[in-house]
């Protein structure tokens, strides 16, 4: 009997989204479309590079949770660039979304084990 051989080719694409500057209520709507857009066309897996973020509130979570939130569920997930500021990093800590996100270094844009 011959061998009979099947291979299966998957891709994964994961978007990295770098930002730069402030995270507040003036700029979280054209982050939460963008998102929005990639995720209706099927991108489940995002890394947030938040390396220059100089600051990050309420409104910039809520954005980043609801993508954690619509990535899971869809066997997606989310990974964070921590921030360098203090200022920034401050609010993961204080509402203990550093614990949430997995988190990751700039060299490892393509984290193993995705």
């Amino acid at each position: 009997m011959a061998i009979q051989i099947n291979a299966i080719e998957h891709v994964i694409k994961i978007l990295v989204i770098s930002l730069e500057g402030r995270l507040d209520e003036f700029e979280t709507p054209a982050l939460r479309k963008m998102c929005d857009d990639y995720l209706d066309s099927g991108i489940i897996h995002f890394v947030f590079d938040l390396s220059l973020v100089t600051m990050l509130d309420s409104s910039g979570l809520a954005v980043l949770i609801s993508v954690l939130k619509r990535t899971r569920l869809k066997d997606g997930d989310v990974r964070l660039i921590f921030p360098t500021s203090p200022d920034a990093m401050w609010i993961l800590k204080l509402t203990k979304f550093d614990q949430v996100f997995k988190s990751i270094e700039p060299s490892q844009i393509i984290p193993e084990g995705f």
